[in-house]
């Protein structure tokens, strides 16, 4: 055996033999061999490369009943730091006897370790990935079992695809590696298992509890162990971590359970449990996992059953959604150099074509659509008939808004700068320094004007001033930011008329109220980017959002409005 493999083997029994098991655990009749039950085979190790993880190598093994019939596709249960918690946990024998009794379906379970980059000589240690993999937030871990590790098993294994036939589960870091999986994939988890989760400030994960709170709820399942006697460090106090999460999954309506215990943090109580848990995550099943019904938030404008809708596809991107009067939306398809319009009847039909780089659109108040047509280096508007003119010449442009008075404003992201420019075609630079401006909006008053940096996390904020020059610049709307990455990727944003703002980011659409706080994070259609939000529909009470190839649209409880048409005064806000 290599010596990087020898050194994580000892790592992981170590770790089973003096922190996380001991002699006294007491466990139930689940948990041990009982007579006449079929025995599963446990299988491997089986070494995996991976790519998404470069340069790593870690060992898998695999659990499969003797129930199991590979003519029907068999639910999936992953477990982290591989076939030593696994057996710790009595795995094997606990789905030996629960399957037996049917309390949990017939499931392949998948026990992966982490990753360990090989040391480059004998006189140096390997990388080892335990931390990076499990600790960190955001969707890495998620892609790499959807991509690497679950298509080598279905090469000799009938695996479900269905999301409410897969759990996953894991202990510590392991544990909040779990949920952090099926937090970013719904689609493709839904049960998880948490033992002294690790939800505490190692790499990010002490943010679960508040994006619980802000993001819409997803359809999934959780149970939690924790002890009193857990951790508390420089990272944080483990136990209050976990009654954070549990208030905060109960707030949000899901369906969470779980055992406190006085242990320390090792996997005793996590032991002795198990076979509840299993139960848990998987009762009612073949019902599958419901969507928690929305909690009634500060900024309440979730229909529940109502979800995204794709509208349009077939695009190469699309960006710039703008609504007329009418409540018809028009979108544009920036490669293609391509304007569509979306009737009310929900028909979707070609407005232009031949507009190189067209990017985001307004409409104005003399009834006419505006372009940042960025091929040409020109702001166009075009007349209902689709026929175009060119209103500023010689700028880089990407995102722009137009105001009652027919004045307007444009994003510059090249040149960091943003421009105010006439009807008549006059322009000048009313700022400079944004890294990289790029989505721009009104207030409903048109007293304030707010530009994303979609390189930063905050937005901006200045006050219009009669000449259209801006004043009081100031960062105002703070955006949460995936783990990944220092970027919020802030680009379209839209208003409703109580003065909330609506960001499009590479976390969702974030919902800030006046005073730039983020209240509500509302699902991206699909996944990837979402570039562009606009209130549609002939009361103005529909979201359309365009991500990547297509155009999506959702019925909300608030409504948008017009910014070229007379302002109107919201509400004072809730400071």
């Amino acid at each position: 055996m290599k010596r990087w493999m020898c050194q994580a083997v000892g790592l992981l029994l170590l770790l089973s033999s003096s922190t996380m098991w001991g002699q006294d655990v007491v466990l139930t009749e689940d948990s041990k061999p009982q007579p006449g039950v079929p025995e599963g085979q446990v299988l491997g190790p089986f070494q995996w490369k991976s790519k998404i993880f470069p340069g790593t190598v870690r060992n898998y093994w695999l659990y499969v009943p003797q129930q199991y019939n590979a003519d029907k596709p068999a639910c999936v249960f992953v477990v982290q730091d591989g076939v030593g918690l696994a057996k710790g946990w009595k795995l094997p024998t606990v789905l030996d006897n629960l399957i037996h009794k049917k309390e949990i379906p017939i499931q392949i379970g998948i026990f992966v370790e982490p990753g360990v980059l090989p040391a480059a000589n004998e006189k140096a240690q390997p990388r080892f990935n335990r931390s990076f993999e499990y600790d960190s937030i955001g969707d890495r871990y998620a892609q790499f079992l959807i991509e690497e590790i679950l298509p080598e098993v279905k090469q000799k294994y009938n695996l479900s695809d269905d999301p409410n036939d897969r759990a996953i589960a894991g202990s510590s870091s392991g544990a909040i590696c779990a949920f952090n999986v099926a937090w970013e994939r719904p689609d493709q988890f839904r049960r998880v298992v948490s033992t002294i989760g690790t939800y505490v400030g190692l790499r990010g994960a002490d943010v679960f509890p508040t994006l619980i709170r802000k993001c819409e709820p997803k359809p999934i399942r959780v149970f939690l162990e924790d002890g009193t006697g857990d951790l508390n460090i420089y990272a944080g106090d483990w136990f209050t971590a976990n009654l954070d999460m549990l208030s905060a999954l109960k707030y949000s309506n899901y369906d969470v359970q779980n055992a406190w215990g006085d242990g320390g943090h090792n996997a005793k109580h996590g032991s002795q449990i198990m076979p509840d848990a299993l139960r848990f995550i998987w009762h009612d099943y073949p019902q599958p996992v419901a969507k928690p019904a929305p909690q009634k938030a500060r900024i309440d404008i979730v229909i529940e059953g109502e979800d995204w809708q794709e509208v349009s596809s077939g695009h190469k991107f699309t960006e710039g959604p703008a609504v007329n009067e009418q409540g018809e939306v028009f979108f544009s398809d920036v490669p293609n150099g391509k304007v569509h319009k979306i009737a009310l009847d929900g028909k979707v039909t070609l407005f232009a074509e031949n507009c190189p780089g067209i990017n985001g659109l307004m409409f104005g108040p003399d009834g006419k659509l505006y372009g940042c047509e960025n091929g040409s280096k020109q702001i166009v508007r075009f007349s209902p008939d689709g026929k175009k003119e060119t209103v500023v010449d010689g700028v880089t442009c990407n995102d722009l808004v137009l105001l009652a008075n027919g004045n307007g404003y444009f994003t510059d992201p090249t040149n960091k700068q943003v421009w105010f420019f006439t009807p008549a075609g006059e322009k000048k630079v009313v700022d400079t320094g944004i890294e990289r401006p790029n989505g721009i909006i009104v207030s409903p008053d048109q007293t304030l004007l707010t530009v994303a940096d979609s390189v930063g996390r905050m937005t901006y904020s200045f006050q219009i001033q009669p000449d259209g020059s801006l004043a009081a610049k100031q960062t105002y709307g703070w955006l949460h930011v995936p783990d990944d990455a220092v970027r919020s990727g802030a680009d379209g944003m839209t208003v409703d008329t109580l003065g909330n703002l609506y960001v499009c980011t590479r976390m969702g659409i974030q919902v800030l109220d006046q005073p730039g706080r983020v209240n509500l994070i509302l699902d991206r259609p699909q996944p990837g980017s979402v570039s562009n939000v606009v209130f549609g529909g002939p009361n103005l009470d529909t979201l359309y959002a365009t991500a990547k190839d297509k155009v999506f649209k959702r019925k909300v409880k608030t409504k948008g409005l017009f910014p070229f048409k007379e302002p109107i005064m919201p509400p004072k806000p809730g400071l």
